[in-house]
């Protein structure tokens, strides 16, 4: 069984991200969910903002180093939107991810891919402000320079945090579909 770190979206660690969590549990897996804020969750996409930006990118990065500490150097690494850029700035610190896991987010340009990687790429189709088609595109082109095992799934019609079902972008079967297609890539890890 595999185990995961799952880094939350801009709102905080919101019961979806629980869930998420729960649903990988109950298939075996280690799952640690960390609070990157260390405070209650956003209600509203601008609190989630204000928080983070009140919190800081370096102090949520140590909160996320911190809950790796002691997990093996094969943690899967997890992000929703947000949290894409927790994996990203952590992969180079951990070379010996068994994968990565991103979703509603790209994550950054990703510079540093070890050879072979693990990764799925799941968003919304289209996610102009959040995933948009030329970050897709560099995110193809680093992982096949890095020939990593990759795969990109596009859900059309969806909103930006379609997993989440505290959003007005919530869709059941779409966000059944990214944790049945997760959990494979668990499965495998």
């Amino acid at each position: 069984m595999a185990c995961l770190a799952l880094f939350h979206s801009v709102y905080g660690l919101r019961p979806a991200v629980r869930v998420a969590a729960d649903r990988f549990r109950a298939l075996g897996h280690e799952v640690t969910t960390p609070d990157l804020y260390g405070a209650p969750p956003a209600d509203t996409l601008a609190a989630g903002f204000a928080l983070a930006d009140r919190v800081g990118w370096p102090a949520m990065l140590d909160r996320a180093r911190h809950a790796l500490r002691g997990l093996a150097p094969g943690t899967v690494l997890a992000g929703l939107s947000m949290g894409t850029g927790i994996v990203h700035d952590l992969l180079p610190e951990r070379p010996a991810t068994a994968g990565v896991l991103l979703l509603s987010g790209v994550g950054g340009d990703f510079p540093h891919v070890p050879g072979g990687l693990r990764a799925q790429l799941h968003v919304a189709d289209p996610d102009e402000e959040y995933a948009p088609e030329t970050a897709v595109d560099r995110f193809v082109a680093r992982m096949t320079a890095a020939q990593a095992n990759f795969e990109v799934y596009r859900y059309p019609g969806v909103g930006h945090l379609w997993t989440d079902g505290g959003t007005a972008g919530f869709d059941r079967p779409a966000a059944d579909r990214a944790w049945d297609r997760c959990a494979e890539f668990l499965r495998l890890s």
